[in-house]
């Protein structure tokens, strides 16, 4: 068979069995071996796609002509085993990002990310959990807020695969189109749920919204048992590998259930599996697309090898204002960590929760984050990530709390997640991967540590101050006498420049800003123009 696509676009070669299968899902394993000239070969998985039907997905990071073999664990199933083709892929000419540039990798100084062509990668997630079940509605819902988000300027989605947090494995709130993502013991996936999936996952890349692909909420794994979680994930890697994505193993991973009975022994069980399931991950994904996890707190206390991962994620509260104190130590803690890795504040103040984190939050817990070092930031809005409406609102979860029942289209409108959207779009029109702390250029005038400037910058070119509330604007220090900078005021609210003209400091290299429009938060810019 031959076949011709585009670089990094994604082909499907269906394979039907010779042989009636009792238990496919769990007796057959195939694979395509792709080869490309004296590259070295890929072991590309494949599906059980329901029937006697398997499927393998292929994108080519590279264009050029590939000859493939499949092999299958039945080497006398002549419809699965030592099927041969090849397969054409030209020069991708279209302009979605994610396709034109490749998929994602960790750059040189291990800080930030970057596409396989070197284009660097500012990470602005928004939160979907529950995006591939019915409470999003399909095409209609699902699209609407696709639209929004990259209207926003959002390129990332946290999205779950499987079983859900909050929530028992069969509770109706996780179903989608064809039921449940796994038959009731466990024992098989069930392809229908994946096959209305697939078209949730392939119209988010077509929009440029990159897949962070969470396999199950991680208190599943002593429920499910670790092989029929490594056999899952096998699933995943060959259902979804081929398109630009992201894994995350699971979520919350070390936190037992809910109303665990050994809860002490089910959290060491669970950092246990996980670390296994990540090695599995990594050693099967034949693109080697970036691997994490989603955590309670430090992405690298989920697991018994942190260099299993490519990037850290952080879940630094819903305590409102409060967490953010928090945030920054985290952060910190984080980013000066062995090994270093990119981080991610992956889970931070839902907008709406509990009734409280509104936009001010979110702009504190973007820019405190963002400032001290992260590679970008994940938004969530509460109402969002249950995918509620008026007419099946979220609930309680099984411990008895509701978080809040916003429907989640007026969550969308929330002014969080515009502003977040804006912040993602102001780190991107600087070189920011080249930004330095830079404590040591401003002298704060706020002791409150959810009120206190940030600066960043790269000296003698730029400098940023975040200023979280200017009541009086924060002394910049230490200005480079032989540089001539100009400034202008970011509105983080509004998206607008304030300009201010020439930059004129005193004797001692320091320089006071005149004050902004409004009292409120504002970023200080300094440019060498």
């Amino acid at each position: 068979m031959a076949s011709e696509i585009q670089q990094n676009q994604v082909i499907e070669i269906v394979l039907t069995s010779a042989v009636a299968y009792g238990d496919p899902y769990n007796d057959v394993e195939l694979d395509m071996l792709v080869s490309a000239g004296d590259s070295q070969q890929l072991r590309v998985p494949a599906f059980w796609a329901g029937d006697n039907v398997w499927k393998v997905r292929f994108a080519g990071d590279d264009p050029g002509d590939y000859t493939y073999v499949t092999e299958a664990n039945v080497d006398t199933d002549e419809g699965l085993h030592g099927q041969t083709g090849t397969i054409t892929v030209q020069p991708y000419d279209g302009d979605n990002a994610l396709l034109r540039h490749g998929r994602l990798s960790i750059a040189d100084d291990r800080r930030h990310f970057e596409h396989d062509d070197g284009t660097p990668f500012f990470w602005t997630g928004d939160t979907w959990w529950m995006g591939l079940t019915t409470r999003l509605d399909w095409p209609a819902g699902f699209k609407e807020l696709t639209d929004d988000r990259v209207a926003k300027g959002f390129n990332v989605i946290q999205i779950i695969a499987g079983p859900l947090p909050d929530m028992d494995a069969r509770d109706p709130r996780g179903r989608n189109e064809a039921g449940f993502p796994f038959a009731e013991d466990f024992e098989r996936i069930n392809p229908a749920y994946y096959e209305h999936a697939d078209v949730k996952i392939a119209h988010l890349v077509e929009a440029g919204l990159m897949p962070c692909i969470v396999g199950m909420w991680g208190f599943y794994l002593p429920i499910i048992g670790l092989d029929r979680v490594k056999r899952y994930w096998r699933y995943l890697v060959a259902r979804y590998g081929a398109y630009p994505v992201v894994w995350c193993m699971c979520g919350e991973a070390v936190m037992p259930y809910y109303l665990s009975e050994s809860q002490e022994a089910d959290a060491v069980l669970q950092k246990q599996g996980w670390t296994e399931v990540m090695a599995g991950v990594r050693n099967i994904d034949p693109y080697n697309n970036l691997i994490t996890i989603h955590p309670t707190r430090s992405g690298r206390a989920q697991v018994e090898d942190p260099g299993l991962m490519d990037f850290e994620m952080l879940q630094s509260g819903h305590s409102d204002i409060a967490s953010v104190p928090q945030l920054i130590d985290e952060v910190a803690e984080a980013v000066g960590a062995d090994p270093t890795m990119p981080v991610i504040e992956a889970e931070m103040n839902y907008e709406g929760i509990l009734g409280r984190a509104w936009q001010n939050v979110q702009r504190l817990c973007f820019y405190h984050a963002v400032m001290r070092g992260t590679a970008g930031h994940t938004y969530g809005a509460n109402g969002i990530w249950q995918m509620s409406t008026a007419e099946a609102p979220y609930g309680r979860s099984p411990h008895g709390r509701c978080w809040g029942n916003m429907p989640w289209r007026e969550a969308s409108q929330l002014p969080g997640s515009r502003q977040v959207g804006l912040g993602g779009q102001f780190m991107r029109r600087f070189p920011w991967w080249k930004l330095e702390h830079r404590p040591d250029w401003i002298s704060n005038t706020e002791t409150d540590v959810p009120y206190c400037a940030v600066a960043v910058g790269i000296p003698g070119q730029l400098r940023i101050v975040y200023m979280p509330m200017v009541w009086n604007a924060c002394p910049v220090i230490g200005i480079e006498p032989a540089v001539a900078y100009t400034a202008y005021w970011f509105d983080p609210v509004t998206g607008e420049d304030f300009d201010i003209g020439a930059v004129q400091p005193a004797e001692d290299g320091s320089w006071t800003a005149p004050l902004p429009p409004e009292c409120h938060d504002w970023l200080l810019v300094l440019e060498n123009v």
